[in-house]
């Protein structure tokens, strides 16, 4: 496997980046860490011939807090994600997915933004953020959209991002006392496998220990991070312990795998039950240490 002729192009701004894209349209991609785009072209799935690389515009790389949450721009790698002390105080969940993507090496350079714009069924990040009702935002030359992350995505590598787009940050709301998320994957071995199946649960629990809100998001077993609002609903109201069986039937019953070497269909749909409760039940862990603390 070889990487075709194509044209690397490296602006210094936004600006320059969509009159590059929009130049070269269709064929063009934007670069970031690379680690699924240059596998793509080496494999003959992709094929184009320019590479327009956002490395050396300034800040898409940063972990900062906001008036309402959370901003990472979107050349923030995934190792940069599991040092930060925000993230590692107040933003724990996310430590579930960066932390088992790939290996060390693939992480040290894979972006959140990249993981994000791939749209791989598989990738790590997406179900975690979508269970975190995270956001992107898109910029172009005609402006900034803000996209809520459950809306991004369309299909297996395909999102709402235009030819001339550029997904520049994500933005995570601040969790409210009572809020817990988690992310469970399984793969066949440790270390760089992609997951067979894997959910994200995020709970918001009242005080007197009843689902106030839920999202269950399942990753790699159906085309797109798919967010069940069935197995949500089959939560709220009710007390964990009482509906979490409900909720991972909801989920499994959900879920749309395929079979390859991985795996059977009903494998993978059996795991995303066991998935499902381990998300949850680390989901209201977390959100009770949350109520404890801000009471």
């Amino acid at each position: 496997m070889y990487i075709p002729d194509i044209e690397l192009h490296e602006p210094a701004t936004l600006d320059e980046a969509a009159a590059t894209l929009t130049r070269h349209a269709p064929d063009a991609r934007l670069l970031a860490g690379g680690t699924d785009l240059l596998v793509d072209l080496k494999t003959g799935r992709a094929s184009f011939r320019h590479l327009v690389s956002i490395n050396g515009i300034n800040g898409l790389q940063d972990i900062s807090k906001t008036r309402n949450g959370l901003r990472i721009g979107a050349l923030t790698t995934a190792t940069q994600i599991t040092a930060s002390p925000i993230i590692r105080e107040r933003y724990v969940p996310l430590l579930d997915a960066a932390t088992k993507m790939a290996a060390q090496q693939i992480r040290n350079v894979a972006t959140i933004g990249g993981n994000i714009a791939a749209a791989v069924p598989c990738a790590d990040l997406p179900p975690i953020l979508t269970a975190m009702n995270a956001s992107v935002t898109l910029w172009s030359a005609g402006g900034e959209r803000d996209v809520p992350l459950d809306a991004f995505f369309v299909g297996p590598r395909q999102t709402v991002l235009r030819t001339d787009e550029v997904l520049t940050a994500i933005h995570i709301p601040k969790p409210p006392p009572g809020f817990g998320a988690a992310y469970a994957r399984f793969q066949l071995r440790d270390g760089n496998t992609i997951a067979v199946a894997a959910v994200a649960a995020g709970i918001l629990l009242g005080n007197d220990g009843v689902v106030k809100n839920a999202r269950i998001v399942l990753g790699a077993v159906a085309p797109i991070p798919k967010l069940v609002p069935a197995a949500g609903a089959a939560l709220t109201g009710h007390r964990l312990d009482d509906a979490i069986d409900r909720a991972a039937t909801i989920a499994m019953m959900a879920a749309e795998p395929i079979c390859d070497v991985r795996g059977s269909a009903d494998f993978r749909r059996d795991i995303v039950g066991v998935m499902t409760r381990r998300a949850i039940e680390t989901a209201r862990d977390r959100a009770a240490g949350s109520r404890k603390e801000a009471d």
